[in-house]
């Protein structure tokens, strides 16, 4: 079922919740320029198995309002907070992708860990998504500026060029369409806004190293958006974390290989 939780008095954020009788709860954070609906082979299979998985499109994005400023990610995990204090979530385990994976690392740091029981994060944008003069992993800065270019000037086109790189496995032309209109979902302010929060000062080193819940990273090796040694970063930083390699996946692990993200994700809420 669908509703909205205010965050803000002139601001509302959408919510997926399927299965709200189950008993191990599931919040989802999605990547850039996505929705909730990129979960959607996960929200398939996971109820069935008593899960109740929630998902929460970002301010900007999805059916969420989309107001013309705040998105750092202090206002971002501020909203994650928000979602959890309404939903009463407790003993929950938070999970997420790309930019949603630092969203979860942040609010993780500022909320003290609130609620959380366990933390999943795949192909998470963290500590750092663009090399640094004392990071030498990640994408060139210069990548970064063509998306943000991008976004002001075709954004369809910048879309299409994006989804092109985010699978490894083949996908048909009506996935990667299907995939297009989730991007085109968003706002062009808050395309361009989350992207630039990659180029500023939004490092997440401090964060990570506050985590102590047990945390699981799942990361494709063939990964063009988040490259895989963000991940290896991510297992070094995070105390309690267990890294698993996804052979044949890039960005979208959680639709590359499918199967196996859904039961390494189900075995690691029930360990």
């Amino acid at each position: 079922m669908g509703y909205y939780v205010k965050v803000e008095p002139k601001v509302k954020v959408y919510i997926e919740d399927i299965n709200p009788e189950g008993t191990k709860t599931i919040l989802f954070l999605h990547g850039w320029p996505g929705s909730h609906k990129l979960f959607e082979y996960q929200f398939d299979q996971l109820p069935k198995m008593g899960y109740r998985c929630i998902g929460m499109d970002t301010r900007g994005f999805g059916n969420s309002d989309k107001p013309y400023s705040d998105y750092d990610y202090d206002r971002l995990a501020d909203d994650v907070k928000c979602v959890v204090d309404v939903l009463n979530l407790q003993d929950f385990t938070l999970a997420g992708h790309s930019t949603g994976g630092a969203m979860a690392i942040r609010y993780m740091a500022r909320h003290k860990e609130f609620g959380v029981a366990k933390l999943a994060l795949f192909a998470a944008a963290a500590p750092s998504l663009i090399k640094r003069p004392y990071f030498p992993y990640g994408l060139e800065k210069e990548a970064v500026i063509k998306i943000i270019e991008g976004t002001y000037s075709d954004r369809p086109k910048m879309l299409k060029d994006f989804g092109d790189t985010f699978f490894f496995q083949n996908i048909t032309e009506a996935f990667s369409d299907w995939f297009f209109q989730l991007g085109l979902q968003a706002a062009g302010w808050s395309t361009a806004a989350i992207a630039k929060t990659w180029l500023g000062e939004e490092k997440l080193f401090s964060d990570m190293e506050k985590i102590t819940v047990p945390t699981l990273i799942l990361h494709g090796i063939h990964d063009k958006i988040v490259p895989f040694p963000l991940g290896e970063v991510q297992k070094r930083l995070i105390r309690n974390s267990t890294l698993i390699p996804f052979k044949y996946s890039g960005h979208g692990l959680f639709y590359d290989q499918c199967i196996k993200f859904n039961e390494e994700l189900i075995k690691f809420v029930e360990e």
